[in-house]
């Protein structure tokens, strides 16, 4: 058993949590999302109709009480720190609270982040300014909701130098993140970055154990790893080809098993690197009984919205009325005489007279013209679609225009449409 309901329990966690710092490593392009990071970084994506990829680590951050939160971007980060400079500045530096935004500034050398522990190399002397005892360090580019106590808790108990969140996979997915193998108090003794052939939990031939990207460090520690593996030449300078593989065979590694508290079972948690799986994440929101909760006042998922009027539905005539069904509509929203089915519109979304959106995910600013049809599609934001455009239906006429994914989503931006948004005057 890697950690047991009984140590799970926040004790000490407020003392902990006080004295940890976190780093979210946001810098990173996403390119299995396509075009959709073409002119935006990964973490910055918009999702679930109001949010951001990068408000999920954020605000488990500040739901479980870790107040001091750097974010290191670097790849065309401009849409994502105006996020977070315009949604996440409430914090009070008098009270020794933040979320800064740290960018790539080639401060110890002349190279730009060439790593995940490069990133963090580059940025020592921000973080041994903070003084914190544990490093939180964080993947901005995961979807799920977590109390970042427990696991410092578990780690502290535990008398580990570093602690990894972990959670189970099929073993088929399994080659697409770090496996590792732990003994029976937890403690790692394998460690493989994204392996041809994943190594199986013992007793389970199905599912893997795999990194979630998260590490709790002793800060020191932390210092010394860096600092070795920037010496060494031949390193990648990651931390889950490099650090962790490094680390398991002579300090105390331990995983900690990301699962619910109440029956055991695997919690919530999602990797939305690839076009389809994001879609996926998406689409799951707008069921009956969603696993992610986006209405739990007691976990809330903080952002950044303009103050917009509701979402408004208008005319109600046969073949021409305004409706939305099995769906989420965001505000600022007109869907005028038109008919939504199993989608989720983000805000400002403009649908015109006697067209359809069937199962797909609008990002904001979105104009859909007269009689259009869109089926299994992800619109990027800013999208103006011609009045009688048809997507979703003729796989081989998408693909000449567009972008489609192995489980057949249609992506489109403005570039692909020839508007080109980002070199207007």
């Amino acid at each position: 058993m890697l950690n047991t309901k009984e140590n799970r329990e926040a004790r000490f966690v407020s003392r902990l949590t006080r004295d940890t710092v976190a780093l979210i490593l946001a810098g990173g392009r996403g390119s299995r999302l396509k075009d959709l990071t073409s002119w935006r970084a990964k973490p910055a994506v918009p999702f679930g109709g109001k949010f951001r990829i990068i408000d999920f680590p954020l605000s488990n951050c500040l739901n479980s009480g870790i107040r001091r939160i750097a974010v290191l971007t670097q790849y065309k980060s401009h849409s994502l720190i105006r996020h977070i400079q315009q949604g996440w500045s409430f914090l009070r530096a008098e009270l020794g609270e933040f979320v800064e935004v740290v960018p790539a500034q080639q401060r110890v050398k002349d190279s730009w982040y060439t790593g995940t522990a490069d990133a963090v190399y580059q940025n020592l002397d921000i973080i041994h300014s903070h003084k914190a005892d544990y490093v939180l360090v964080l993947a901005g580019d995961h979807i799920y909701k977590m109390d970042y106590g427990p696991m410092l808790a578990y780690h502290v108990e535990s008398g580990a130098d570093m602690t990894v969140g972990c959670i189970e996979v099929p073993l088929d997915e399994a080659k697409a993140f770090g496996v590792m193998s732990a003994d029976a108090n937890g403690r790692i003794v394998k460690f493989s970055e994204k392996p041809d052939h994943p190594e199986p939990m013992p007793g389970r031939d199905d599912v893997a154990l795999a990194s979630m990207g998260i590490y709790v460090f002793n800060t020191q520690f932390l210092f010394d790893q860096v600092m070795k593996d920037a010496g060494t030449e031949t390193s990648s300078h990651d931390f889950g080809h490099d650090i962790i593989p490094d680390s398991v065979h002579n300090h105390k590694v331990f995983a900690y098993s990301f699962i619910d508290g109440e029956d055991e079972d695997q919690s919530y948690w999602r990797d939305v690197g690839t076009v389809d799986a994001y879609w996926q994440a998406n689409m799951e929101l707008i069921g009956v009984t969603p696993e992610l909760n986006m209405y739990d006042d007691t976990w809330p998922i903080w952002t950044y919205q303009a103050q917009l009027p509701p979402a408004k539905f208008v005319f109600d005539d046969e073949g021409r009325r305004g409706m939305a069904v099995d769906s989420m509509v965001s505000g600022g929203c007109i869907v005028s005489g038109s008919t939504v089915h199993s989608s989720l519109l983000f805000s400002n979304v403009q649908i015109n007279s006697y067209a359809r959106v069937d199962n797909s995910v609008i990002l904001p600013d979105v104009v859909i013209g007269e009689g259009c049809r869109l089926t299994k599609t992800i619109i990027d934001k800013r999208c103006i679609l011609p009045a009688g455009t048809i997507i979703g239906e003729d796989a081989e006429e998408d693909a000449r225009r567009f972008y489609v994914s192995p489980g057949g989503v249609v992506v489109v931006t403005p570039d692909m449409l020839g508007q080109d948004i980002h070199h207007a005057v």
